[in-house]
């Protein structure tokens, strides 16, 4: 890619651009080109969070990169006109920018896309329907579906982030209409308490009884992927994707295992960082900082995903950062075919290892919903910034309803990269419980940082569950301990199961009962360990 020129930049901005959707819904956004020559290629850049978004993309560098820059609000948002329906309209819409886009005369027919988040999901969502002039898209900490992986993991609500991103954009919503001339007064009177205090407002049984979200009831009374969650998937048709795809995720991200799914299926470029959601491309996580050379900077990120958009791209097919060894390291591809699926048992006293216990009894807690374990740590999306990625379980593991599996002191580095899960061989007294696994880095100080963890819920009185770890990259060092805690809750990033085989959408708050629980040591967790 040749050197950016970092000169000022003649160029013409227009503001709040009106572009014409199919059903005469009036979008708007912001053009930003260079003053001269032309035709250009464009970076389209679709947001619901109004314009202090915009102050995120890189305009100047895509300016001088030669592409000319349209931002637009989604539909509903900022200054666009309309309803905003999250998910339901980004593909036809972006479909229609970039029309719209193509039949300026400073464009040359030629569109690319690039965005975070919810940004990330509009641009691959335009993809799927394969709009003439759409080129290429970086999709960055994105999920692949909007039930698997956004609003339900293992079977259980991700109430934590629905709670803080819905009434956040309820808030938007109520600021829109206050702009369009609204009485949105009553609105805001119900919403205001939920965004002051979303811890209280967690606790809510039934969590039907929580208001001023005006999607909530469609997400919390669909547990299961039904006609509801297949009529939004069908905006992302994976096999209806031609264009090339750049995937950038975070091991401390809450839609890691949605961009992995996303490479999975649509290939091209990936690249994972030591990154959480809110802090993409930073040089430390959570308790944990892994130095300058773990930023997106130090990799020129930016850079790399400008050339991609280009068609310039010669990075690696993929670039992993190796947490406990701190470094960068280029893979040939996603997962690696050198690891080696290794088992460490759960032995009831305690201990993890690849040894086979040979005792049956089971190891016990109990499980009450009114008292769940909270949430420390882990890929979340939640209104205090700071509980997020690796924490200190110290804690949590000394309560009763939280089981720890140890080894012994490691006399050698042990890396795990790659998808891992706990497979639990578990009974209830229960009509319906959660498990939950969690996988820890124990130092020679005794700190006991989280690294992943997971979910399952089930109606099985006693069976086998498989719970998904999605993935990590973490070198546990000489000295150090691997562990694996067991528990029924991890609250609020998932609402609690209140066991009487209902969901916690239709439990009121004095129904919830205690869940009696057994971990046998026919149970274990999958490594996938790289020889060193």
């Amino acid at each position: 890619m040749p050197k950016l020129n970092r000169s000022p930049l003649p160029l013409t901005a227009e503001h709040d651009t009106p572009m014409p959707m199919r059903d005469g819904t009036i979008l708007r956004g912001d053009v930003h080109r260079p003053a001269g020559g032309g035709p250009f290629s464009t970076l389209l850049v679709r947001t619901p969070y109004g314009e202090s978004t915009f102050r995120s993309v890189p305009v100047v560098p895509a300016l001088e990169a030669g592409f000319a820059v349209v931002l637009q609000h989604c539909r509903g948002r900022g200054s666009s006109d309309g309803e905003f329906r999250p998910w339901l309209d980004e593909g036809a819409d972006g479909h229609d920018t970039i029309a719209w886009i193509t039949a300026q005369p400073w464009s040359d027919g030629e569109v690319v896309m690039s965005g975070m988040s919810y940004l990330a999901g509009c641009a691959l969502q335009a993809a799927a329907t394969r709009p003439p002039g759409l080129k290429a898209v970086v999709a960055s900490m994105t999920p692949h579906d909007f039930h698997d992986g956004l609003k339900y993991h293992g079977g259980a609500f991700a109430l934590g982030s629905a709670l803080n991103w819905g009434s956040m954009q309820a808030m938007l919503g109520l600021l829109h209409g206050m702009e369009a001339g609204e009485d949105v007064g009553a609105g805001f009177g119900t919403l205001l308490p939920v965004l002051g205090d979303q811890a209280a407002a967690a606790r809510t049984l039934p969590l039907s009884d929580i208001p001023g979200i005006p999607w909530w009831h469609d997400w919390i009374s669909h547990p299961d992927r039904d006609a509801y969650w297949r009529e939004l998937a069908e905006t992302l048709r994976h096999d209806r994707i031609e264009v090339p795809v750049m995937h950038v995720a975070g091991w401390f991200d809450l839609f890691l295992s949605g961009t992995l799914e996303n490479h999975r299926r649509l290939g091209g470029p990936l690249v994972i960082g030591p990154w959480t959601h809110l802090a993409p491309g930073a040089s430390g996580a959570g308790r944990l900082g892994f130095g300058f050379f773990a930023s997106a900077q130090a990799i020129r990120l930016e850079q790399r995903q400008l050339a991609f958009l280009k068609g310039e791209d010669t990075g690696p097919a993929v670039k992993i950062f190796v947490m406990g060894d701190d470094v960068w390291r280029d893979e040939e591809s996603w997962p690696l075919a050198r690891a080696v699926e290794t088992r460490y048992h759960l032995h009831a006293d305690g201990l993890l290892s690849p040894a086979v216990p040979t005792a049956t009894d089971p190891a016990t807690f109990t499980c009450d919903p009114r008292d769940p374990v909270p949430t420390v740590g882990g890929p979340l999306l939640l209104p205090d910034p700071t509980n997020v990625g690796p924490q200190d379980q110290r804690d949590v593991e000394l309560r009763p309803d939280v089981l720890c599996f140890t080894t012994d002191v490691l006399t050698e580095d042990v890396e795990v990269t790659g998808p891992l899960s706990v497979t639990l061989h578990a009974s209830t007294s229960a009509a319906s419980t959660d498990w939950t696994a969690k996988l820890v880095d124990v130092h020679p100080d005794g700190r006991a940082m989280s690294v992943i963890d997971g979910i399952v819920r089930t109606s099985v009185p006693s069976g086998v569950h498989e719970i998904d770890l999605v993935a990590t990259s973490q070198v546990f060092k000489a000295g150090h301990r691997i562990r694996v805690e067991i528990s029924s809750s991890n609250f609020p990033r998932f609402d609690r199961n209140p066991g009487t085989g209902r969901t916690s959408a239709e439990t009121a708050a004095h129904e919830p009962v205690l869940q009696h629980q057994a971990v046998f040591p026919a149970s274990y967790i999958t490594l996938p360990i790289i020889p060193r």
